[in-house]
């Protein structure tokens, strides 16, 4: 099973940027275009915060851009994956999301959507890792429900409510499993 990744900086829009030069090279317009299309319901970028994601993912040398001139129009960048791009991008499609609803929501929906994509091979491994993540998650919730006083009800409604959440989570990747044509 591969590490999780750090859960603040996976959940960036860097990712499916990255993942999106991965099928091919594009513009900034061209790829926040298809972020709204794609991964509307998953990610909220407007067109500045792209254009700067951009620029970092540039300097950090995860990309590399190219003018292009057009006839009665301004020049635009072309953006490239560089290798080390490239890397970055396959070391996170290849690791899974922590427990939490959001990270799932967003990271692991994102990789479902990318492994489709470019190696429908990888959906099986991960949705089993993120399944036992889940799992394990719960696992160590339960523990704490335990540990937690009857007196301290709203602690525990609180913890009962995560639970519930994340149990439900296991529903929906089973869901996703059938979606996918996955089942088992």
């Amino acid at each position: 099973m591969p590490p999780c990744a750090a859960y603040a900086s996976d959940l960036s829009p860097e990712y499916p940027l990255l993942g999106f030069l991965a099928q091919q090279p594009a513009h900034g317009y061209e790829l926040h275009q298809r972020l709204v299309a794609d991964l509307s319901q998953i990610w909220r970028v407007s067109l500045s915060q792209t254009y700067n994601i951009l620029k970092r993912l540039e300097e950090q040398g995860y990309i590399t851009g190219t003018v292009q001139e057009q006839e009665k129009l301004p020049s635009r960048r072309q953006f490239h994956l560089t290798p080390a791009g490239r890397r970055r991008f396959n070391n996170w499609l290849h690791s899974f999301a922590s427990y939490s609803l959001r990270a799932v929501r967003v990271e692991f929906t994102t990789r479902l959507y990318f492994a489709h994509a470019l190696d429908r091979d990888l959906l099986p491994d991960l949705i089993k890792w993120q399944t036992n993540e889940i799992q394990s998650g719960l696992a160590q919730l339960r523990t704490m429900l335990t540990e937690i006083p009857p007196e301290k009800v709203f602690n525990r409604l609180g913890l009962e409510l995560r639970i519930r959440q994340l149990s439900s989570l296991l529903d929906w990747i089973a869901d996703c499993r059938v979606a996918l044509g996955l089942q088992e």
